[in-house]
């Protein structure tokens, strides 16, 4: 038997896999912890996308603006939700570009 334990787990009785240091594991907790983000935020892009107004209406629709505040131009909230979206966007490109360079 060694220090670890008859298993050759972690010193502190930790649930490392055999073989596995501390130091060899962060790098795939990353990876695991930025591919949940990517799937988040793409999963709110989705979401984000349908609200937008498309030909008519849209999200001031739903909310039940006239149609005259619709033509006249934005409203606060479709100006807002322009703004969340261009953020998770950024945040989905950033994300993706990291998992890429860490999977290559």
């Amino acid at each position: 038997m060694n220090k670890a334990g008859a298993c050759g787990g972690a010193p502190g009785g930790g649930s490392l896999l055999p073989g596995k240091t501390a130091e060899r594991r962060f790098p795939e907790v990353l990876t695991d912890i930025l591919v949940v983000v990517d799937l988040f935020v793409a999963l709110a892009l989705v979401v984000l996308v349908l609200l937008h107004s498309g030909r008519g209406g849209g999200l001031s629709d739903m909310f039940g603006a006239s149609t005259g505040s619709a033509a006249a131009g934005s409203t606060v909230a479709e100006r807002n939700l322009d703004r969340i979206t261009v953020v998770f966007v950024l945040v989905f490109a950033f994300v993706t570009v990291a998992l890429s360079l860490r999977w290559s």
